[in-house]
């Protein structure tokens, strides 16, 4: 089962003693790459020994990481050195909280954008969810929509604040308020992220004792004030709930969110807690650890296949997904191709989203030939059958530069096209320099359906891509003209336009002032850009300041922010006083990019001059 550790994920201590077996690791000289993975080792059995010949050896601190006491801790150098594509990295959406599915249902990454709504005050940050890194999410055959209940229509009618006038008067009505018609009502306000008014629903129900609450009404109310108003507001919540329904489903669904918003410290914590509550560990939370550490520690991720062995959690095939997508991004194709056929000789073939995975590294690597395999492997034998993989495979071929291809794949979609498609379709043929087939096709919906912010944003990042202001203006107006709902994706898009036309304190002003308007929180990236667009200048001021909004709006302080900060001292050529303490107090420790950085703005640095000076 676990010939998947074949693959080389390195071990930061030198023995762990895990109940009947042991991994014994014997030291070698072997060359550290870029994220610290070893060449693909040696492996000999003996029973239920495991030796590993080769693998990574770092001269860092050993983590506080004891496996027998399912602890994690950070304390040691949680060294990263690649920091991902923050719109590549899929934030966890917890629509069923008690979800025993191994995690498979909570993290995605696509082109799968929400409609922006005007109450959404839920982090949509850089690991926002998508269709790429869940499980089986693209790969399931589209289904007719979940019906809208009354109760729904009747809240999304009024103003964003006023759900409890509309329970109210429903009840006035005499209208039945079952379990039913709430649920349905739940799921279609968290389909379209309309968490604030989900809130105000969960939030009436409670306080009016319209029916019983259990363990799972809590955990999802206690999700949706997480992804509304923060995890420490999530954290004081439960303090609120009987203890008799503070379980596991309530600590994996406050886990989970905390994982969403990247928070490292925070998710170790809350996974220390649910050990000292002794709560059985579960092939959910092992997934959701293993997705922190694949985004920011991937040293650890053999400390939580370790941890999996010892207590005899079998991986499942997001497991695997996440293994696979984690080599990949260190560039090791070979251990990436190691734990497939581990996958297969276990039995579990690899689903659409996982293929979706190989095929993009494939091409990051060069491989062209092995990409192009697994997409006929995708296709199957007859597309027309194989429909609801027409959306996976479009910006794939658009990647590849096949624009014969993507031609041929949108053919099959073109007569009657579903939303999802359509959208697959513009980023494709905007990845390929095609814009009027890409503004064809947006063309195409909007004779069909109302404008919309999720459409447009689409369009709206081709344009950016390519420096097409004008037309990335025109598309705004006409937004604003239509009614459309002006949301962070939206504003993403018109900030990244802007810097591309070199006005950067424009893009700097209208996002503060989109922010004070709406109360809405833009996307990590949005200020990113703008932030790195400062630095690059050597604007210390302003990047100091786009610096302290990221934390103003609530964003989880995170390496990346700190590297364009800093780079904005060197550009200027000035010392960072003080620069070591804030990392320290944010809980930051420095990767490979940021230890050049922190030599270069320390102002205490000495040089031969000064040496000869003193």
């Amino acid at each position: 089962m676990w010939a998947l550790r074949r693959a080389p994920f390195p071990l930061r201590n030198q023995r762990y003693s895990v109940r009947g077996s042991c991994v014994k690791l014997i030291t070698t000289s072997c060359a550290e790459d870029e994220v610290g993975f070893a060449e693909s080792p040696q492996v000999a059995y003996c029973g239920r020994f495991l030796f590993l010949k080769k693998f990574y050896h770092s001269g860092h601190t050993s983590a506080k990481f004891t496996v027998s006491r399912r602890e994690l801790s950070s304390q040691a150098d949680a060294s990263s050195t690649k920091d991902e594509d923050d719109l590549e990295d899929g934030f966890s959406e917890l629509e069923t909280p008690d979800a025993d599915d191994g995690g498979e249902n909570v993290l995605i990454h696509d082109t799968n954008l929400p409609d922006e709504s005007e109450d959404v005050k839920e982090p949509q940050n850089e690991l926002e969810l998508s269709d790429t890194e869940n499980d089986d999410s693209t790969e399931k055959k589209s289904h007719p929509g979940r019906a809208e209940s009354e109760l729904f229509k009747e809240i999304i009618k009024a103003p964003p604040t006023s759900v409890s006038l509309v329970l109210d008067k429903w009840i006035e009505e005499g209208k039945e308020l079952s379990r039913q018609e709430i649920s349905l009502a739940m799921l279609n306000l968290r389909k379209r992220k309309m968490y604030g008014r989900a809130l105000q629903l969960s939030e009436w129900l409670e306080s009016n004792k319209q029916y019983e609450f259990v363990e799972r009404d809590y955990a999802s109310q206690l999700d949706l004030i997480a992804k509304f108003r923060g995890i420490q507001k999530a954290e004081s919540y439960i303090e609120s709930i009987p203890e008799s329904f503070r379980g596991e489903i309530i600590y994996r669904t406050l886990l989970a969110n905390s994982i969403s918003q990247n928070n490292l410290k925070k998710s170790e914590d809350i996974f220390n807690k649910m050990k000292e509550l002794e709560f059985p560990l579960s092939q959910f939370v092992c997934n959701q650890l293993l997705l922190l550490y694949k985004r920011n520690d991937k040293k650890k991720i053999a400390d939580v296949l370790l941890l999996m062995e010892s207590e005899n959690i079998k991986p499942s095939p997001f497991t695997y997904r996440l293994l696979i997508d984690a080599k990949g991004q260190s560039n090791d194709i070979p251990g990436m191709e190691q734990i497939v056929e581990s996958m297969k000789a276990e039995g579990i073939e690899p689903d659409i989203g996982t293929k979706a995975v190989l095929v993009r590294h494939y091409i990051s690597a060069g491989l062209e030939e092995k990409a192009e395999t697994v997409l006929k492997e995708m296709e199957g034998e007859n597309l027309k059958n194989n429909r609801w993989v027409c959306q996976s495979l479009l910006p794939l071929y658009a990647n590849l530069g096949k624009a014969d291809e993507v031609g041929r794949i949108w053919k099959i979609c073109e007569s009657n096209p579903r939303i999802e498609e359509c959208l697959a379709a513009i980023e494709a043929w905007g990845k390929l320099k095609k814009i009027d087939e890409a503004e064809a096709v947006f063309e195409m919906i909007s004779k069909k359906r109302k404008l919309s912010s999720k459409n447009c944003s689409v369009l709206l990042k081709v344009y950016a891509n390519h420096k097409m202001v004008t037309k990335g203006k025109d598309l705004i107006k006409r937004m604003a003209d239509s009614g459309c709902r002006i949301g962070p994706l939206t504003w993403d898009a018109l900030v990244k336009l802007l810097i591309e036309a070199g006005e950067v304190e424009k893009a700097d002003s209208i996002l503060q002032k989109a922010v004070q308007q709406s109360q809405v929180k833009p996307l990590f990236p949005t200020y990113i850009a703008i932030l790195e667009q400062y630095a690059k200048n050597g604007d210390i001021h302003n990047s100091e300041k786009i610096f302290y909004r990221l934390k103003q709006v609530g964003h989880t302080s995170r390496a990346r922010q700190y590297q364009a900060l800093m780079q904005a001292y060197v550009n200027a050529k000035k010392p960072a006083y003080g620069m070591r303490d804030r990392l320290k107090s944010d809980k930051i420790f420095p990767n490979r990019s940021l230890a050049n950085l922190l030599v270069q703005v320390d102002g205490f640095r000495k040089n031969p001059v000064s040496d000869l000076l003193d």
